[in-house]
């Protein structure tokens, strides 16, 4: 039976004018590797609604888990919560759970501000996910898990949302290292591929002191057969 599947859909003006980077892909694709759920496609979109809303439609329908990462604090750009609303067609509020869990953030009652109450702000029937740094929670609707973008906050919300989830066979890998330029291995490595068509074998070249090498990567849920080819690697 193959793996389940999933998208990541990250959210923000910020990462697209590279101002920031979004390393809470990797994080999430190490962690799906690890359980055996195959992360197939990482959109990135800006803080525009109408984008935000079609890429979670078109992901929701082909992937059976869809993370989101960014547009979930409190200021005026932080459209996401919104966008997933009308992505399913459904209401959005501040939520009294959500509020009450805010509230542990501030000594002041006043201090939960008219902008602060946004992060409350939760589609009709979705879950909480916790967020044991900065408390304002993410939320879950059907297959979408809505998440903060600020790196710390993105990978304590996915240890909440990790245990959840069910995964397949977790996907192994080896790399063998050839001190050759790409081309006098290509075809070798063409005919190992040929031969062994269940496993993923990709080439990643480098150029290291003036000499051109190349990473041999190796795919697998099968670690005998991943051992075989790693194995004709090594002798090219």
């Amino acid at each position: 039976m193959a793996n389940p599947t999933a998208a990541m859909l990250v959210i923000g003006d910020e990462i697209l004018s590279g101002r920031t980077q979004d390393t809470n892909s990797n994080h999430l694709a190490k962690n799906l590797t690890e359980i055996g759920i195959d992360l197939q496609e990482i959109r990135v979109v800006a803080d525009d609604p109408a984008q935000i809303v079609n890429a979670v439609n078109a992901l929701r329908g082909s992937f059976d888990h869809v993370f989101t990462s960014g547009g979930i604090g409190p200021t005026h750009d932080d459209i996401t919560a919104d966008c997933i609303a009308k992505a399913f067609g459904i209401g959005i509020d501040i939520r009294e759970d959500a509020r009450a869990i805010l509230a542990t953030n501030y000594t002041n009652p006043a201090d939960l501000n008219g902008m602060r109450l946004r992060m409350a702000r939760i589609p009709d029937g979705a879950s909480l996910i916790d967020n044991p740094v900065s408390k304002a929670p993410g939320f879950q609707i059907e297959n979408v898990y809505v998440m903060a973008g600020v790196p710390t906050v993105f990978k304590a919300m996915l240890a909440s949302v990790m245990p959840k989830l069910t995964g397949g066979t977790p996907l192994l890998s080896v790399s063998v290292r050839v001190d050759q330029p790409e081309g006098n291995i290509a075809g070798p490595l063409a005919k190992i591929a040929a031969q062994h068509p269940d496993v993923g074998i990709g080439s990643y070249p480098f150029i290291q002191d003036g000499r051109f090498g190349s990473n041999l990567v190796a795919r697998s849920t099968d670690k005998a057969l991943l051992d075989i080819v790693a194995a004709k690697l090594g002798t090219i």
